[in-house]
């Protein structure tokens, strides 16, 4: 088949084959029917993506390579911002941000086993996982709704003589009150990081500028796993403007290692040989001298090819997703249904890329219920992650021993989440009759 072709000719080849692949038996669209199943999320792709992941793998590089260093650049421009560093998942990059925060670099700054981290319980678990897996103490305080982030006015009262960041999450893409928290963080002297893995996209008005969310605090992550804002299969991002921290966080991700030379790459520095580190004799190899107790969290060049692609499709999913949730929005607005339900609100001064559309049961309706209802007639449904952290069963020795956490004015706003909330999807594959279909559904099941 490739003889007498060039190895260039033959690739091009391939690529041709993989798009009309693509667009043969990937792309066929079939009109919405109702009771048809609506996911709440689902990856939006075209044989951009599938054609650079297959360019990557002819190039069989694998590991991190020339697709990754170009999806850093692209994301850190995106944002506006100076260092990115891709990861094999969100959870992963929130693995990091805390992580890079113990390091012995950052001086009397640097988070310690026994040291409290401020965040919420109303969330996904890897945002405070790490937190407990090292050793420092998550102190927990309520959420507001409908905005469904960190009641801003709770953090004072939840500050200590031990508390080093603030580590919460933009809910569903609803950007938390920016402004109040990041003014309290340095006020006090503390870290802010921003788990931007449901948010990307979303805007922030702050100081007379308009911010991407991720951006405002000291560090920011980012997830791809497939129902995210966009999609690499797998994989995540941690980003920040500060270069100790960026150093940091390479450091954590790259094995622990002080050395910066890329996969493949050697003595970018000049000094490979020269220098003397810790204890080792002088002249130790730099490749080999570690400065953290580091893991290995890269993503392979094969996803990063992908989200090289989405990358270029990134804005026309953010304004999908704002078209319908606010066509949703509108529907159940006329509609008359919020004596029974709770409708979303975003935070003041803000523009949120939305991940999902989040309802809260009033008193007369019931979650158990609408939830069934919604399912049985094709509508996907998903519960606002945890609910309550502190429930879970992750959280009963802490329970049982009453140590390693803290709360802070009860979570009142919490439980409820935990008993009355749901969210169905606004993903950017989803149409105007799926979106319609929807809102009759919710009414009906309201009642």
């Amino acid at each position: 088949m490739f003889a007498n072709k060039t190895q260039e000719q033959a690739r091009e080849e391939i690529l041709d084959l993989v798009r009309e692949y693509c667009d043969t038996y990937h792309n066929v669209k079939k009109p919405f029917r109702e009771g048809q199943r609506i996911p709440y999320a689902s990856r939006v792709y075209d044989s951009a993506e599938m054609v650079n992941l297959v360019d990557s793998a002819l190039e069989f590089w694998l590991t991190s390579g020339r697709y990754t260093e170009e999806f850093e650049k692209k994301l850190a421009a995106y944002l506006g911002i100076r260092y990115c560093s891709l990861v094999n998942s969100g959870s992963s990059a929130n693995l990091l941000a805390f992580m890079a925060l113990t390091s012995p670099l950052l001086g009397d700054r640097a988070i310690a086993r026994g040291d409290e981290v401020i965040t919420v319980a109303a969330g996904f678990p890897t945002t405070v996982a790490p937190i407990i897996q090292y050793g420092a103490v998550p102190v927990f305080v309520d959420v507001t709704i409908p905005q469904y982030n960190i009641d801003a006015a709770q953090l004072e009262a939840a500050l200590s003589e031990r508390t080093k960041a603030v580590m919460i999450a933009h809910t569903l893409g609803n950007p938390f009150d920016l402004k109040a928290v990041s003014d309290f963080c340095k006020r006090h002297g503390l870290w802010l990081v921003e788990d931007n893995c449901d948010a990307l996209g979303s805007e922030y008005q702050i100081d007379g500028k308009t911010k991407l969310t991720g951006t405002v605090g000291d560090i920011g992550t980012s997830s791809f796993y497939p129902p995210h804002h966009m999609t690499m299969g797998e994989g995540g991002a941690v980003y920040t403007d500060n270069p100790l921290l960026h150093k940091c966080i390479r450091s954590f991700r790259d094995w622990g290692r002080d050395c910066v030379c890329p996969s493949g790459r050697d003595n970018l520095c000049g000094h490979r040989f020269d220098q003397q580190y810790g204890e080792l004799p002088l002249g130790y190899d730099h490749k080999y001298v570690y400065s953290h107790f580091g893991y290995n969290l890269k993503a392979t060049d094969m996803q990063a090819a992908i989200g090289c692609a989405q990358l270029e499709k990134f804005p026309s999913f953010v304004e999908r997703r704002r078209h319908n949730f606010d066509r949703l929005q509108e529907k159940l607005s006329a509609a008359g249904v919020s004596d029974k339900i709770i409708l979303p609100e975003a935070c003041r001064d803000s523009r949120p890329s939305w991940f999902g559309y989040v309802i809260t049961c009033r008193e007369n309706a019931e979650r158990n219920h609408i939830v069934p209802y919604l399912e049985e007639h094709g509508i996907q449904t998903r519960m606002l992650f945890a609910g309550n952290l502190v429930k879970h069963p992750c959280f009963d020795g802490l329970r049982a021993r009453g140590e390693g956490y803290r709360i802070v004015g009860g979570l009142r706003n919490t439980d409820r989440i935990m008993r009355d909330t749901f969210w169905v999807g606004v993903y950017p594959g989803m149409t105007d009759e799926m979106i319609d279909y929807m809102a009759k559904m919710l009414c009906r099941a309201v009642g």
